[in-house]
């Protein structure tokens, strides 16, 4: 039977928010599950994140939890009647002083109270993720005087982006340094720090999350043009890296977005980070039970592409039918990895190694793209080995046994592993990796005959320990490690 590599990531929200809907679209693949830290009340949001920890516990699955940061974005303030409907040619007034008026025909206030230092005549701002544009027109002290471009129904609370950047808001908001205690509260795995402009935002972020309490990892947002230009310094400062195409899109423009998808998962996996791609990857079946060909297109090629994880966001937080998106993604992910040429860069090879666990991993992948084994089976405590294996892109399953609850549900989100629990009862590493493969043999990860490498260190509780490996095959017991043949079984 086939195993998915790619990883799905859920997004959370009011149609999600039963135990049965919760329950079903775990069950139909959703590894890691994402709490948008911009919808909903603290008590919602660590409602929910109870929740999920009670539902895999009852399904005896480890799932990992995203927390998104809402980030430093521009929203507009309210209109009287909730909305107004603006035609091109309309003059519209952006109010960027203290207390703006509630929002009319011609003009609102916004967010950010320093707009109107950043922007100037000339300007393009997009509104609603660019469903509405406007040119500034003429800055007056706080007034933003605007001719609309491109327009249409403008709603409360909508965001606002300036094509090309260059805003000078700060990227960790006062209200996300509120938000970084109640994330780390809840027993968040990841992170997500929402446009960051630079390494310093993203080291800012995990000094507060530190010092909160949590070891969660650190998920960078690209999603603003300053990002870009200092891509490598933020990907170095993040455990992974997540394309947000929304925003992004928006800013730099729809023509340069999908060379700049492939350009930052190249760089990320270079830096042998995380990637996750996201943003309307599905968005279609918010109503409809099945994708466009153009979204499946875009999910197996993310794939392709080499992506940790797939994400899904209105889809199953407010979609009509959340297991079903579930389904169809997992169904897509399958199906793209069965064409996908999982043959390592050999590049990847040539690199100064700083790390023994990462040269062991190294090693392992190697050997396992020049001699038939069935399976990876890594004893790893904090889930580094795991990770600097799934690197290497490979059809080989990567089973990674840890006894530690964090460590098993951080590895949730890692291409092609699957976190086991295995408590290593013994401080003898033989007997632990005796017992570990005896597990995998149960619980049918496994086959009498198999033939499979193990990564592991001479000592057991010691994390970043792993030192040596071995190609063993499997016994109806265990393993058994006298067979010299390389061929067949």
């Amino acid at each position: 039977m086939q195993i998915r590599r790619t990883k799905i990531i859920a997004t959370l929200g009011p149609a999600t928010d039963s135990n049965e809907v919760l329950r079903a679209v775990i069950e139909a693949g959703a590894d890691i599950l994402r709490i948008n830290l911009s919808h909903g009340t603290h008590a919602e949001q660590a409602a929910r994140a109870a929740q999920v920890r009670e539902v895999a516990k009852n399904l005896s699955k480890e799932v990992a939890i995203l927390a998104d940061l809402r980030g430093p974005k521009i929203r507009l303030e309210k209109f009287v009647d909730g909305s107004v409907e603006l035609q091109t040619g309309d003059v519209f007034t952006l109010d960027a002083s203290d207390e703006p008026a509630p929002g009319s025909q011609s003009r609102i206030g916004v967010t950010y109270k320093g707009l109107a230092d950043d922007v100037s005549k000339g300007d393009l701002l997009l509104l609603d993720d660019g469903l509405l544009t406007m040119r500034v027109r003429e800055v007056k002290a706080k007034d933003i005087i605007c001719e609309v471009e491109s327009g249409g129904v403008l709603g409360d609370r909508k965001g606002i982006n300036v094509q090309g950047g260059g805003l000078s808001l700060p990227g960790i908001a006062q209200h996300d340094i509120e938000d970084i205690p109640r994330a780390a509260a809840m027993g968040a795995d990841y992170l997500a720090v929402s446009f960051p402009r630079n390494a310093d935002d993203m080291n800012e972020a995990r000094r507060r999350l530190r010092e909160a309490g949590s070891e969660a990892r650190l998920v960078a947002k690209i999603e603003r043009t300053e990002a870009i230009t200092n891509l490598e310094e933020i990907i170095a400062a993040s455990d992974a890296i997540l394309i947000a195409r929304g925003d992004l899109g928006v800013e730099i423009g729809d023509a340069e977005l999908p060379g700049l998808q492939k350009l930052i998962t190249t760089k990320s996996l270079e830096q042998n980070r995380l990637v996750i791609t996201a943003t309307q990857m599905m968005q279609s079946m918010v109503e409809s039970p099945i994708p466009t060909r153009a979204e499946v297109l875009d999910v197996a090629n993310s794939v392709f592409d080499g992506t940790d994880a797939v994400m899904l966001s209105a889809e199953t937080a407010v979609g009509r039918h959340p297991q079903v998106v579930v389904e169809a993604m997992n169904r897509i992910c399958l199906g793209a990895e069965r064409h996908d040429d999982t043959r390592p860069s050999t590049d990847k090879l040539n690199v100064q190694f700083q790390r023994i666990d990462q040269a062991i991993a190294m090693a392992a992948m190697y050997m396992a793209t020049n001699v038939s084994v069935q399976a990876i089976v890594a004893l790893t405590e904090s889930g580094s080995t795991a990770q600097w294996l799934s690197r290497v892109r490979s059809a080989v399953p990567i089973f990674a046994l840890s006894p530690l609850r964090d460590s098993r549900r951080r590895m949730a989100l890692y291409r092609g592993v699957y976190p086991i629990a295995h408590n290593i009862p013994s401080t003898n590493v033989e007997v632990s990796l005796f017992e570990g493969v005896r597990l995998l043999l149960q619980q049918g990860h496994i086959k009498v005959g198999d033939r499979i490498i193990l990564t592991m260190g001479q000592h057991t509780h010691n994390e970043g320990g792993t030192n040596s490996l071995r190609l063993v095959q499997v016994g109806e017991d265990g393993y058994l490690e006298n067979n010299p043949s390389l061929n067949g079984h």
